[in-house]
């Protein structure tokens, strides 16, 4: 799905996914911040940040956007990986510290799954937190995500932690 996906939550908000742009560094720079990456190794060079800002060869990303209002909230995206010798799609997010706790990435990780289903039929989608990252592993259980245990997983490049493998199917629920 390229563009707008909403989803509503408990508290009523609902969010809308807008394709990652150019003038979205300001966001990779405050999600970078070491309270956001505590639980991936720390904050990543200007360097690194710079060569993430694009889009990935395979996936999309997307800033996370308050529908109501258009505050951009967090990011959120997939993107194509090989996982134990297949190849899957893995997402991530982020969060802005002012607005965590609010159901919004939730919202955010059921709109990528949509947006990345005609992109992954018939695969799967894995998020990787780390197993001590409590908030991000209930974001993949009230996400509808199924836990399959604990993996040493690699990020950034060269920094290994204990994650949780969670999934959830591309297929269409009809």
């Amino acid at each position: 799905m390229d563009g707008v996906s909403e989803r509503t939550g408990a508290g009523g908000e609902r969010v809308r996914l807008a394709p990652w742009a150019e003038e979205d560094l300001w966001l990779l720079r405050r999600l970078n911040s070491p309270e956001m990456t505590a639980h991936l190794g720390g904050p990543e060079s200007e360097d690194r940040l710079l060569a993430r800002h694009v889009e990935p060869a395979t996936g999309r990303m997307y800033r996370v956007v308050l529908a109501d209002g258009g505050e951009t909230v967090g990011s959120v995206g997939y993107w194509q990986r090989t996982w134990q010798g297949a190849e899957v799609w893995e997402t991530g997010w982020g969060v802005l510290p002012e607005f965590q706790g609010r159901g919004l990435a939730v919202r955010a990780a059921r709109a990528v799954r949509e947006a990345a289903r005609p992109a992954g039929a018939g695969r799967y989608l894995h998020a990787f937190p780390g197993v001590g990252h409590a908030a991000s592993n209930a974001v993949c259980r009230k996400a509808g995500f199924t836990l399959f245990g604990q993996v040493d997983f690699e990020y950034p490049k060269g920094h290994w932690i204990r994650s949780n493998d969670w999934r959830v199917g591309l297929e269409r629920e009809d």
